[in-house]
């Protein structure tokens, strides 16, 4: 890569000087001991100062196309040694700035042979061609014949005209070029910079509470953390993965956590042109992290200029300072919440009981635990009995609003409970309803809402509200699965296996999918299509109770009674943490027994079960039976 001498220059920054041909670098005249691919990567900088130079750049200068190399691990090898030999950072860069998923920047003043190097704005001279410009003989100015005046007037004025018009057309193409508003964005994952990939947690948590606080602006449609953290060490580029999350703009930035000091940096950069927007650094203690994260947000806001109704505004404006402990541990719990296993949620409970007595006045631990307990007792995964978790879910949700009444995943969280165990519709909706109105952009509240909508009958609404979740986590295999689901219960067979259809396209093995697809094929009648997809939700989750009752039912209704036996047995043999007497109820109604179904319906009134089950087709010729009604009207609900 050395250039011919002819082109060669030194150029000097700070208190060092590196030949640009040679590829020499020097600290105060001594050469500094670094070689290779960390000077390469100097020399593209340096030839560039100011300007972003990307990693695919740096590929293609650095590894030719038939080198076979960890392009990604070799770069970030190559760009610590040379921070390392120039005493740099990535945390307080001087000198070579990180623009994360995109390249580098050279930030610090250069010189090359005493000339500057920084970028200037062109002096008139340079924007005049040769001719225009006066001509130098022998060092001396010459004399440039003017034309006379009357002329000289005519051209000036001319000039003018010419000039105005310019100007107005310029003015004309500014107002309708004018950037695109800005009414959707995507938080991508934050990079954390320390070197203990255990620390993940804190990043992630970070672009949790960003997303949060951005997800309150009523005018801003914000995608959902579990959409976004797929993007997590990707290297797609931004317009790509705006395209694919459908947004207009992207943030992206990095965390540091050291010891009890955060510092976050964050940039904003329009989609559609890959266009730098804003970027800013903030730096605190821990236990002003809240506050960072508000004023991230509320920088955000003001640079797409929407206007914050005063209960944003007091939103952004109003964070408390948090126990730094207490924060960490919330933290941890939400890293494994979101995991969403059996294991992953027991872990996060201790997390939000460490935080809660750490600070028994921090809301968000209690929300925390609220939402775990819920989870628990939900029936995907059945690890406490519904009698056991939801009555802890509801206390928890309870205690979080008596400390903060404006915690919208709070509302979440106790209308949940209303919901699923107390049968408490009025007050499920309300909450709801005041949990969206206090985060538009919470995609779980429109999730759950949507459900608390099947089970009222209200299907054309549920849908909506399911869609509406779907457009703020477009990559939620759940939503999307759930959506099915939804348009199954209305009725909306072919609609609904096209949902299932677009849930495999994007995982071919979750199990979900799979089963509501199989449920769509029952609905047509091709039963050795349903039998195949239900068998394959079994595969992939053998200890599900409910894909095991909808395949005994598949088999029942289509004359397999012997193997719905078979399935019906095993289920009644089987320990369970949470009732599964519905789904007995459900294979019992596929085989004809009405009598047996409705007996096992009734034990799973006894057992606080989630009623939603009784909206599905398997159960439509109980609904004349005046015993199915009475059960509904127990149960709160109409036919």
């Amino acid at each position: 890569m050395t250039e011919p001498p002819s082109t060669r220059r030194t150029v000097h920054f700070e208190n060092f000087e590196f030949d640009l041909g040679s590829r020499e670098l020097r600290e105060r005249g001594d050469k500094v001991k670094v070689q290779g691919q960390p000077l390469d990567i100097l020399a593209v900088l340096l030839e560039h100062p100011g300007d972003l130079v990307t990693r695919d750049e740096l590929r293609k200068k650095l590894w030719p196309s038939d080198t076979f190399v960890d392009f990604e691990h070799s770069l970030n090898a190559a760009v610590k040694r040379l921070r390392h030999a120039l005493h740099d950072s990535a945390e307080s860069p001087r000198l070579v700035e990180t623009l994360p998923r995109r390249g580098y920047r050279f930030i610090a003043a250069v010189t090359a042979d005493g000339a500057s190097l920084d970028i200037t704005e062109p002096s008139l001279g340079d924007l005049l061609t040769p001719d225009d410009r006066e001509p130098e003989l022998g060092g001396k100015t010459a004399i440039v014949k003017r034309p006379p005046w009357p002329l000289a007037w005519k051209i000036s004025g001319l000039a003018l005209v010419l000039g105005l018009a310019t100007l107005a057309a310029w003015i004309l193409h500014s107002k309708s070029a004018q950037p695109p508003a800005i009414r959707s964005l995507a938080v991508l994952p934050l990079e954390s910079l320390s070197d203990d990939a255990s620390q993940d947690y804190f990043a992630d948590g970070m672009t949790d509470e960003l997303i949060t606080d951005l997800g309150q602006i009523s005018a801003l449609r914000v995608i959902s953390r579990t959409s976004v953290m797929l993007y997590k060490g990707t290297r797609k580029p931004l317009p790509q993965i705006a395209r694919e999350l459908g947004v207009d703009a992207v943030v992206e930035g990095t965390v540091l956590r050291s010891g009890d000091q955060v510092r976050i940096t964050a940039q904003l950069i329009e989609a559609s042109a890959d266009k730098h927007l804003w970027a800013h650094s903030y730096q605190g203690d821990l236990r002003d992290a809240l506050a960072l994260q508000n004023a991230v947000a509320r920088a955000i806001v003001e640079q797409i200029r929407i206007n914050l109704t005063p209960q944003e505004d007091a939103v952004l404006s109003g964070s408390k300072a948090v126990n730094p402990d207490a924060y960490e541990a919330y933290l941890k719990g939400r890293y494994f919440w979101n995991k969403r296993t059996a294991e992953g949620l027991k872990t996060a409970i201790d997390y939000f009981n460490q935080a809660i007595e750490k600070d028994p006045s921090y809301a968000q631990a209690y929300t925390g635990l609220a939402d775990a307990f819920a989870l628990l007792g939900d029936w995907e995964y059945g690890v406490m009995a519904p009698k056991e978790a939801f009555p802890r879910a509801k206390a928890a949700a309870a205690k979080a609003l008596e400390l903060d009444a404006n915690l919208g995943e709070a509302h979440t969280s106790l209308a949940f409970s209303f919901d699923v165990f107390d049968w408490d519709w009025a007050g499920a909706d309300r909450e709801f309803r005041r949990a969206i109105e206090l985060n538009p952009g919470y995609a779980t509240a429109h999730h759950w809402y949507a459900w608390h909508l099947i089970v009222l009958g209200r299907n054309d609404e549920a849908i909506a509200e399911m869609r509406k979740a779907e457009s703020l986590d477009p990559l939620s295999l759940i939503i999307s699965a759930d959506l099915a689901d939804a348009l199954l219960i209305a009725g909306q067979y072919d609609e609904s296996m096209q949902q299932s259809r677009k849930a495999l396209e994007m995982d071919p093995n979750f199990a979900l999918a799979h089963y509501q697809l199989g449920q769509g094929w029952v609905q047509k009648r091709m039963y050795n299509k349903a039998i195949a997809e239900l068998q394959k939700s079994m595969d992939l989750a053998p200890d599900n109770s409910l894909f095991a009752a909808n395949l005994a039912y598949a088999y029942a209704v289509s004359d397999k009674k012997d193997a719905a036996v078979r399935i019906l047995n095993d289920l009644k043999n089987r320990e369970h943490h949470s009732s599964n007497s519905s789904e007995i109820a459900l294979i019992y109604a596929g085989l004809d027994e009405k009598t047996q179904a409705m007996e096992w319906l009734e034990k799973a009134y006894k057992e606080r079960f989630n009623p939603s089950i009784l909206k599905r087709p398997a159960f439509d010729p109980l609904r004349s039976d005046p015993r199915f009604q009475n059960l509904l009207s127990r149960i709160g609900l109409s036919r």
